[in-house]
């Protein structure tokens, strides 16, 4: 109850006066109401960067040995050091995109199952808006987010990490020498390419589903993929789709995810957003997703609770 009051009193400058209040303030204001909403979306990242540090300072405590270990090779005591922010960035955004994908699928059908869609639609917001706010949330939204936590988790994993290495006596300059700030740089990219502009016909299928669907979501949204990869492979024993998909997951073929070229110390020039921005698959997926959101407002339109 005192969540949806919050979110009455959010928006009742926009149902006083509908006409003066810009579009730009009424998709804020439903930005807002998603996150009120959808506590997941920062919960859900901040557990991750509580595991992750909770692991590592379980980690810490033989840390000292292990630099002594391998104290005759600096490439080992490199990876040694930057293998918890690898594994730290990866859980974050990891589970950043599953907290997007059971959003996306929540977000339509469950204003349907609860009936707030009629409250929701006596306000005067069109269903575009409303469709458009919900989709920057896996898209825009949550990306950043996780970004965030994983910039805080990995600063603080570097101090604690500092601490360790001088009370045990160890030197701070292989640990400082690490290319954390050119990693993050990468990540971000990674954020925005991938997270967000790759995967935007993903969720605008999702939300999709998420409009039309009465009940069981999830299987409606990834039993029809299935469904497609399962017939072809018995009618023509080929497995193209599976393989087309897997490959627009890992970030296609235009070079756009730094993540899964080979490792280098030039992570700068792994950046390629012109390559990426250009592609034919990125702008062939762009009009998927608007398809998708499309028929996802026609949807939300014309349908009631369920």
């Amino acid at each position: 109850m005192s969540t949806r009051a919050n979110e009455g009193s959010a928006l009742r400058a926009v149902v006083r006066a509908p006409a003066e209040v810009p579009w730009t303030q009424r998709v804020y204001w439903l930005l807002l109401r998603e996150v009120w909403e959808n506590r997941s979306i920062y919960i859900a990242p901040l557990a991750a960067a509580a595991v992750v540090l909770f692991g590592f300072l379980l980690s810490l405590i033989t840390l000292p040995h292990r630099m002594r270990a391998v104290s005759f090779d600096t490439a080992k005591q490199r990876a040694l050091l930057e293998q918890p922010y690898q594994v730290a960035a990866g859980m974050i955004m990891v589970t950043a995109f599953v907290v997007g994908v059971f959003y996306s699928l929540e977000a339509l059908h469950s204003e349907r199952r609860d009936r707030s869609i009629l409250f929701w639609k006596s306000l005067p917001v069109s269903d575009l808006e409303t469709v458009l706010a919900k989709a920057s949330i896996p898209i825009l939204i949550l990306p950043l987010i996780a970004f965030l936590f994983l910039i805080a988790t990995q600063w603080i994993m570097l101090l604690l990490n500092s601490a360790v290495l001088l009370a045990s006596g160890e030197p701070l300059a292989t640990l400082w020498s690490l290319p954390l700030f050119q990693r993050a740089l990468m990540w971000l990219y990674h954020i925005v390419t991938v997270h967000g502009l790759w995967y935007a016909p993903f969720y605008g299928w999702l939300l999709l589903v998420s409009a039309w669907a009465r009940r069981m979501t999830f299987l409606w949204a990834f039993l029809p993929p299935l469904a497609i990869g399962v017939a072809e492979k018995i009618a023509f024993n080929t497995s193209y789709f599976g393989a087309f998909m897997a490959d627009w997951f890992m970030g296609g073929p235009a070079g756009g995810d730094p993540l899964m070229s080979a490792a280098s110390m030039d992570l700068p020039s792994q950046l390629t957003p012109g390559r990426f921005l250009t592609s034919p698959g990125l702008w062939i997926g762009f009009a998927l997703a608007a398809v998708f959101l499309t028929l996802a407002v026609r949807l939300r339109r014309y349908q009631g609770p369920t």
